[in-house]
């Protein structure tokens, strides 16, 4: 076997198609970009992008947005070995609309299912997986057989060695829920959420580190306090809770008694989506590197808000000097 993988991630991949124009709603968009998606894959991009070595596991149709996902791993420089193809089903596409600063509806054409929902158990290089420093997987993988036991099966040949990131990514469509959180009064329903659980319960009890926003959080815990949603994870079996809070920054609680808690980093915001995965890249890279956890965190936020200021997701994903830049800006415009 070669040397372990800095990162594994597990889950979603895809394509996504993006408009050219900013405040325009899909029916009147002309120009649309074509990108490299999917949450587990964007944080595998952003850490490549950071220098770490890295390899997906998902899977594509056998179609032409299949080869340029395979394509544009590689131009990435993320091991693409373990996306495979499927032949029945076709490679997802997403369609999203761009509203700044805080309005980014997505459009999932994932069916009749999305080939990452197709991973087999029987198909996992579990000896890499095991290997691997951080393996990060996601509540969608969590959502559909067979890949609710693939993501399951890894994380048991995992047996918490390294770092294993749930991603609690809740997407309640795909759950059979709808609309935004409970708590926000949208209609993610209760049923979608009572379905997850379990599952959440199940991985959490296999990782080291949690990472969510409070609607994910929610999920599962059954609570929406930020602080209480990282110590009813942490009891749940992780030793890293991260709470993103949005406006509020992100809240970081450790089994060992560390807390962080680091303030947003505001930038002009052009698209939002991909800025929560070029966090969790960043939140890799941090720990692979043993920084302290406040570090860890603004390293983390800085990424995400330089994201959150470009268009695209994949290829926007900073490198170390773009991310140590920005710090230093920000250092020395602080009185």
């Amino acid at each position: 076997m070669t040397d372990p993988y800095d990162l594994i991630t597990m889950g979603r991949i895809g394509v996504d198609i993006y408009p050219l124009q900013t405040g325009v709603p899909l029916a009147r968009v002309e120009t649309f970009g074509k990108f490299l998606g999917g949450s587990a894959t964007n944080v595998a991009v952003a850490a490549a992008r950071l220098g770490r070595r890295t390899a997906v596991i998902s899977r594509t149709g056998r179609d032409p947005f299949g080869d340029y996902i395979h394509q544009a791993l590689r131009d990435f420089g993320v091991d693409d070995r373990w996306v495979t193809p499927v032949e029945r089903y076709p490679t997802p596409v997403t369609f999203c609309e761009i509203f700044p600063p805080d309005d980014f509806p997505l459009y999932f054409y994932r069916r009749p299912k999305a080939p990452d929902l197709v991973i087999r158990p029987e198909e996992l290089d579990q000896e890499a997986v095991r290997a691997a420093r951080v393996f990060w997987m996601t509540g969608t993988g969590l959502c559909e057989e067979p890949s609710r036991a693939a993501t399951l099966a890894a994380l048991e040949a995992r047996g918490k060695s390294g770092t294993t990131v749930f991603d609690l990514d809740w997407r309640p469509m795909f759950w059979g829920g709808e609309g935004g959180a409970s708590g926000d009064g949208g209609a993610t329903g209760p049923h979608a959420m009572a379905k997850a659980r379990p599952y959440y319960e199940a991985a959490l009890a296999h990782a080291t580190v949690a990472v969510g926003n409070v609607d994910e959080a929610e999920v599962a815990t059954g609570l929406r306090d930020p602080e209480d949603c990282a110590r009813a994870l942490l009891d749940m079996g992780v030793e890293l809770a991260v709470i993103k809070q949005g406006p509020k920054g992100v809240l970081a609680v450790h089994r060992d008694g560390r807390v962080a808690e680091v303030p947003p980093t505001p930038v002009e915001v052009v698209n939002g989506l991909g800025a929560g995965d070029a966090f969790g890249g960043s939140l890799c890279h941090g720990l692979l590197a043993g920084w302290d956890l406040e570090t860890v965190m603004r390293y983390a936020n800085a990424a995400g808000a330089i994201v959150a200021s470009r268009l695209a997701c994949s290829s926007a994903m900073p490198t170390a000097a773009e991310v140590e830049a920005f710090l230093a800006r920000r250092a020395g415009a602080r009185p």
